[in-house]
Order: C-alpha cells, then structure tokens, then sequence
C-alpha cells in the first residue's frame, strides 16, 4: 500500500539515527536530504565544524602549552582562515562518507532534494533540478533541524554581519569582532576568535551568561576570556548595526558604539518547517519554527513523527539522536524506554564547560541541603603534565544519602570527564564509591576521587558538631 514503510525527513543526527533504527527492525525506509546537505546542519555547517575549528584553533595557538611555554609560545604566527578551513573540510569529508556508508549499509533509500507534504501520507521531493518525485510512506518522522535566526532588522551580508553559518565562510581571521549574544553558540565562537587574537566584544541583553550553568563556573570561564581580552556588555541591547567601509558600527540602546571588522549575530535557532507545507499534513508550527510532540515523539497527527532541534529544548545532537531512535522503534510497533532524565550538557568554549544534574542555585531555591566537593586540576599530576592549572571538577552531595546530586567539570577533557560522574549518578551510586574506587595516576579521571574525599571530610566535619 505504501511506498515505504518509515519515511524520514533529514539527515542530521536524529533524522539519521531514526532511519537506521527503522531499517535495523527490517523496515523499508527512506530518507530525504538535498545533495550536498548529508549530516545535516550538525555534520556542514554546526556541531562538527564548530568543534573541529576549536581543536585547529588551540593546536595552532598552542594556547594550552603557555603555561609551560610562555605567553609568546604560538605553534604558527600567522593563522590563516585556509589554515583552519583544511582540518574542518577534512572532517566534514570524511564525516559524510562515514553517514552514506551507514545508510547504504542498512539499505535505507536517500532521496536527493528537499520534501514537502502533498498529504498526510504523502511527500512531494523536489531536486535541485527541479525535477519532483512524489512518495508515500506509512510512518514519517521529521527531522529537518533548526537554522539561525536573522532579526528582519538586521541586514546580513554574510561578510561583515553575518551568522553562524556564516563564520565558517570568513575569508580570513578579523581583527575585531562583535558577538551578539552570549548563548552556548555566541561564547563557543568568541572564546574560539579570541584565543586567535581578534578583538572580541560580547553583548548581551541579559545580566549574566549561560545561567542555566553553575554560577562559579561560568565565573571561571569569564574570567578566563577576560583574560583573552574579550570585552562584555551585559544589559545591553543592539538598536542598529551599521555597515561601514572597514567593517560594521554596532550602536546600543545605552548609546555605546562599538566599531569592529566582523558582526556576529547568535540570536537563537529557528525550526526549519516554512516549506513543509505542514498545514497539508495537518499539522503547525509555532512563531519559532517548532513542532509540538507527545513523551514518544508523535504530533497531533498519530503517524508522523518529530525530533531533534525542530522540537526545541535541549537541541544537542547527543539526545537528537536518542530522540530518533526512540522515535522509530515507536513508529515500527516495537517502543523504547525513554530517554534517561540525567542528560549531560557539553559547553565547547576554550576552556570547556560540562555538567549533569542539577546546580547550587537550583538546589538552593528547591530547599535541598547538599555539600560541594572540589578538585582543581592544578593538584593534579595529570594537570601538571598538560600545562591545565585552571581547570576544576565540583561535585554536589547528598549529606543524608551521599548520592550525587550534580557533577560540574571545568577544563581541559571536561566533556569527556563529565561521563564518569553520569555513570555514577544513573546507577544510583555514592561518592563512598568514588572514594574507595582506584583511578589510573596520573590522569584527570583522579579528580573525582579528590574532590569525593574533599566532600566526605566536610561532611565529617558537620556531623561532629552536630555530636
């Protein structure tokens, strides 16, 4: 009766994830990208460039070696934008060959162009040709991800003003860069430019950056892109952006201006459904391009499907993907437990920021006692040996039932090192754990054991006063 089985809209993480699921339980299933797009946003133009131009940014700064170097020590003076663009198109390469030969393995169908729905069971696929080819499907999961958001009052030029995407098409390194907006994206990208030396000023409308992280470590991070020189306006708001011969003016509202070479906007991430014809299939979106979607990931329409950034928070690429293949295994009859309600967050600024659980200030308002426990990485061998003294690892504790509560990692391998904590947290462990477990010496992973111990012997301390 139907063409496919599963039809999936989009390549990125979860449209990928929910199409090899599909085709593992034996469906027929097709996916729908345009050509030059496999991977999605998150393999072009977001997650993977991203965080390949941060690793080409601090190899080739020798940013982490100054320490032990000195502040002159660089591994190449003169950075170039062709510099940084070899290690990302690399990645990107060969990133996709690795997404083509996954679906090609598990035979699900690629179909070249962008889809738009005809019916509810029904898309329209339009190539880059022009040339439409129409296909019906049982089960549709869409998966068509987000793009920046452009303000109507901003003229972008994709030169001077531009938007993340735009910031891996720069010609060369700017000397002076406005970032607008201080979210996860704006910091990652002005962390990235000032350690290569530009001239950054960050302007947020809000009073504090990314709030949803623990105050004391985005304290650190701030202090260590003041460090960088970068340069804040917290409270602030854009009233124009204006274009000059050497680059942009940005006015503010308060009447500050700020001349730089380069204008980046990171004002958030707009569902891409515009030109879905959704209203065809039943369904809307709301003024952010985004779809509403049940604890199983189905619209209002029961046989169709959303996941990934299309639906909103959190949009990482980590649960997009989780997100697609519990959608599927829905869709094909056979469901999944949902996603674990410990999500990890990944911050890749320089230096990084990771967490799980949950923070002193929502501690705090909830009424839940907990102790901090604290290793820096500078007490560390390990971080001796890699030049890290900054670097910190916080642990929040239960004092009746020791079990963590939040784990909040700061520095080098904090991403990485965040997974040891998780894995103590979903299996319902203590910090008893952590204490009495043995760590290899020297690495970073010891970390967990300090700041246990540095937990347990204040709370030690309590009890004793409390005799």
């Amino acid at each position: 009766m139907w063409d496919f089985d599963v039809l999936v809209l989009g390549s990125g993480p979860g449209g990928q994830k929910a199409a090899i699921a599909a085709a593992k339980l034996e469906r027929r299933v097709a996916l729908v990208e345009r050509r030059n797009m496999i991977g999605g946003v998150c393999i072009n133009t977001g997650t993977i460039p991203s965080k390949t131009l941060r690793e080409a940014v601090i190899h080739l700064t020798g940013l982490n070696q100054r320490g032990m170097y000195g502040q002159s020590y660089r591994v190449k003076d003169e950075i170039t934008a062709a510099d940084l663009g070899i290690r990302t198109q690399h990645v990107i390469g060969r990133e996709v060959d690795v997404i083509r030969s996954q679906l090609s393995r598990n035979h699900v169908a690629v179909l070249n162009g962008l889809g738009q729905f005809v019916d509810p069971h029904t898309m329209a696929v339009v190539d880059e040709n022009g040339h439409e080819v129409k296909v019906t499907a049982e089960k549709i999961i869409i998966a068509t991800g987000t793009r920046p958001a452009r303000p109507e009052t901003v003229e972008f030029d994709d030169n001077t003003i531009i938007d993340s995407d735009g910031i891996l098409q720069l010609q060369h390194v700017p000397d002076s860069m406005v970032v607008v907006g201080a979210g996860v994206i704006g910091i990652e990208y002005a962390s990235m430019f000032a350690a290569l030396g530009t001239k950054v000023t960050v302007v947020e409308r809000r009073e504090r950056m990314l709030d949803f992280c623990d105050l004391e470590i985005v304290e650190a991070l701030k202090y260590h892109l003041r460090d960088l020189a970068v340069t804040f306006r917290f409270g602030e708001t854009v009233a124009a952006v204006e274009r000059r011969s050497r680059g942009a003016l940005t006015v503010l509202e308060s009447g500050k201006r700020i001349p730089a070479e380069t204008v980046m906007y990171s004002a958030g991430r707009h569902g891409v459904t515009d030109k879905l014809a959704l209203e065809r299939a039943g369904l809307a979106a709301d003024d952010r391009g985004r779809i509403d979607v049940d604890e199983h990931y189905r619209t209002s329409v029961p046989h169709i499907y959303a996941v990934g950034d299309v639906i909103g928070f959190p949009s990482l690429a980590a649960t997009s993907m989780e997100q697609g293949r519990i959608a599927a295994h829905h869709a094909c009859g056979e469901p999944l437990r949902g996603i674990h309600h410990l999500q990890p967050i990944g911050i890749y600024t320089i230096p990084e920021i990771s967490f799980i659980g949950r923070t002193e200030d929502e501690l705090t308002q909830s009424h839940v006692p907990f102790e901090v426990g604290i290793s820096r990485y500078r007490e560390l061998a390990r971080g001796q040996i890699i030049g890290d003294t900054y670097g910190m690892l916080k642990l929040l504790v239960s004092p009746e039932s020791r079990a963590l509560l939040g784990v909040h990692v700061f520095g080098t391998g904090a991403t990485e090192l965040l997974h040891i904590g998780q894995a103590v947290m979903g299996c319902g462990g203590t910090i008893d754990y952590l204490v009495d477990a043995v760590f290899n010496y020297p690495t970073l992973a010891e970390s967990y054991k300090v700041a246990a111990l540095d937990a347990m012997n204040k709370l030690r301390r309590v009890a004793r006063f409390e005799l």
